[in-house]
């Protein structure tokens, strides 16, 4: 067995990654959404 987390730091930045989020209109309203919580890490 291994452990089932294998990371991969590009394509993860590709799928939630800042710039993939200001692509589209949802992920803005995902980004807006964060900071009027108060998130500390926005994306990724």
């Amino acid at each position: 067995m291994k452990m089932t987390f294998q990371p991969k730091k590009r394509s993860h930045a590709k799928v939630h990654g800042f710039r993939a989020r200001m692509a589209t209109s949802s992920g803005r309203k995902v980004l807006s959404a964060r900071r009027a919580k108060g998130r500390k890490k926005i994306a990724v």
